[in-house]
């Protein structure tokens, strides 16, 4: 490797812009799943790593949930040792094509980031992605190290981002993983939950079989709670099982009309589409109802993924029906700007109170009423307050609601001695281990619904403690 090149002064690098993402332009992508962005050139990666500070106390690695070691990276990025880079990222983080992706990096480690105090942080995401797909690019995958057998069997409930990670870090420490899959196709939400134009599902394949390479062996079709009991992984001779099973079960709004014909959950409308291909209708399966107005309703990253989606499947108008203002949305404000950008309409500060159909049972409207914002609630939000008499009809001929989703309870329901809390999710101590010995859990089981990088900090943090209790009891 050649020596690396001099350092830039600190002003040399403060005088260097944020590189913009190249990305595909609206009215083309908007037509298709292809992917929305990208990605950086090598001279695109290298000159945005040199606006890193290079700070001798890294605060941007305090909002990184699996640790990693981000000023180093962007050293090695910025010297352009992508391989080295990526063999880097991969000690901690065994998923990073995805991370880069779909990672809220700029309410995580590029919200520490020093350079964001007086304008913008380095764009961590954009080069982690960039160093992964360079690597996969490259047919030189990371030689990760794996300890000698220790002849310990793990089962992991779930292929979702917590799931593997932890199957990774505990196939790297010589122990014999299993992962149980309800679906026919690994990944989890990375499958079913997020479209293509977001994350191509062949970069999912490739992340999986990078994991197969260690070892880890995925039975597919199989459902925890019914195709096995806890209780009969144990006997069949796994002593340690990580639940990750995710909060798939979907929420409804609880109004009047919502068992209309053409009115989705985002969990079934997303999984039919990403999973089962119904975009590719009648060349496969699974068909989708492409509705000409289509109103999701939610302000999340799952409505944004739901609304664009439903854009793609030919909607004349497609709209997000959110009751706070658009300061208060959970979505990414990338995801709400490439939805501005494809011709997304967003009503805001709008509840919607009755879904309306025709005769023969399919919708056609929703009844709303405007809001106003009021005091801050639990959440920190400020709570959105009807507005008396501001009733309006939305015109609609599918509805998709996603407003959330709660805890499956099928593996509790089957495990009585798994305490769970009063909203169905599995209760642990902070080592991610539950009221049954030998049994952790983590993720959205644990969390509720959050972001794949925090499922993949709680698989990181259950394999430490999975290996611990194997090897000390």
């Amino acid at each position: 490797m050649s020596s690396p090149p001099d350092r830039m002064t600190a002003k040399q690098r403060l005088a260097i812009e944020r590189q913009k993402m190249p990305e595909r332009s609206p009215d083309e992508r908007s037509r298709d799943f292809n992917e929305v962005n990208l990605g950086f050139t090598a001279e695109l990666a290298k000159l945005e790593a040199a606006r890193c500070l290079q700070c001798k106390t890294p605060k941007c690695m305090d909002g990184c949930p699996v640790g990693v070691d981000i000023k180093k990276f962007l050293e090695l990025v910025e010297d352009g040792d992508f391989l080295a880079a990526a063999a880097l990222m991969r000690q901690t983080n065994s998923l990073p094509a995805l991370t880069g992706r779909v990672c809220p990096q700029e309410i995580q480690c590029e919200a520490e980031c020093v350079r964001g105090v007086k304008g913008e942080p380095v764009a961590v995401g954009h080069l982690e992605r960039f160093i992964a797909d360079y690597e996969r690019a490259a047919g030189e995958p990371t030689n990760v190290e794996v300890a000698p057998p220790t002849n310990k069997k793990v089962a992991i409930v779930g292929s979702g981002p917590a799931g593997l990670t932890a199957a990774a870090d505990l196939a790297r420490q010589g122990h014999d993983v299993t992962v149980f899959e309800a679906f026919h196709a690994p990944g989890g939400v990375l499958v079913y939950g997020i479209p293509e134009f977001r994350l191509p599902k062949k970069i999912v394949a490739a992340e999986i079989e990078n994991l197969k390479k260690l070892g880890v062996k995925i039975e597919l079709n199989t459902i925890i709670g019914r195709t096995y009991t806890i209780g009969q992984l144990f006997e069949n001779g796994f002593q340690a099982i990580f639940v990750a099973n995710g909060a798939g079960l979907p929420v409804f709004l609880g109004v009047p009309g919502e068992n209309y014909k053409g009115v989705y959950s985002a969990n079934e409308y997303l999984t039919r589409v990403n999973l089962m291909g119904a975009y590719k209708f009648p060349n496969c399966d699974t068909p989708i109802m492409r509705g000409r107005q289509v109103a999701v309703i939610g302000g999340g990253n799952v409505a944004m993924d739901s609304v664009r989606t439903a854009k793609r499947l030919g909607a004349e108008k497609a709209t997000i029906v959110y009751r706070r203002s658009e300061k208060e949305m959970p979505a990414r404000a990338e995801e709400v700007h490439h939805a501005r950008d494809e011709g997304i309409i967003f009503e805001m500060l709008t509840n919607p109170i009755r879904i309306l159909g025709d005769e023969d049972g399919w919708v056609r409207a929703m009844e709303c009423l405007r809001m106003e914002l009021g005091e801050p609630d639990e959440s920190g939000r400020r709570r959105p307050v009807p507005i008396e008499g501001s009733n309006f009809t939305m015109d609609a001929d599918v509805v998709v609601v996603a407003v959330g989703a709660r805890a499956n309870p099928l593996l509790s329901g089957a495990t009585p001695d798994l305490k769970i809390n009063k909203w169905g999710y599995i209760e642990v101590d902070e080592n991610l281990q539950t009221s049954k010995p030998g049994v952790f859990a983590g993720g959205d089981i644990v969390r509720g619904s959050a972001t794949v990088i925090l499922a993949m900090g709680d698989g990181r943090e259950a394999a430490k403690s999975i290996d611990n209790y194997l090897k000390n009891g």
